[in-house]
């Protein structure tokens, strides 16, 4: 007899944080330097100072804006 499969739950989608995609390290690098030139005209010193923390961290430039987003605001 046909018995018909019990439909699969799909997991909720969990607000996890990514992974970082970079190594720590102590310095940025030449070309997140440059960037935050031009990205602190716009933002706050907060923002920016919690944006060059995640990035020392190992959080690539578009992760940390976000993550500064969050924290800090604008």
């Amino acid at each position: 007899m046909y018995k018909p499969k019990k439909p699969v739950k799909k997991e909720e989608k969990k607000d996890k944080m990514p992974k970082p995609l970079n190594k720590p390290s102590k310095t940025l690098n030449k070309l997140q330097k440059e960037y935050m030139k031009e990205h602190s005209k716009k933002h706050s010193k907060e923002h920016n100072q919690y944006m060059i923390k995640m990035m020392k961290l190992g959080w690539c430039i578009e992760q940390s804006h976000k993550l500064a987003i969050k924290a800090v605001g604008k």
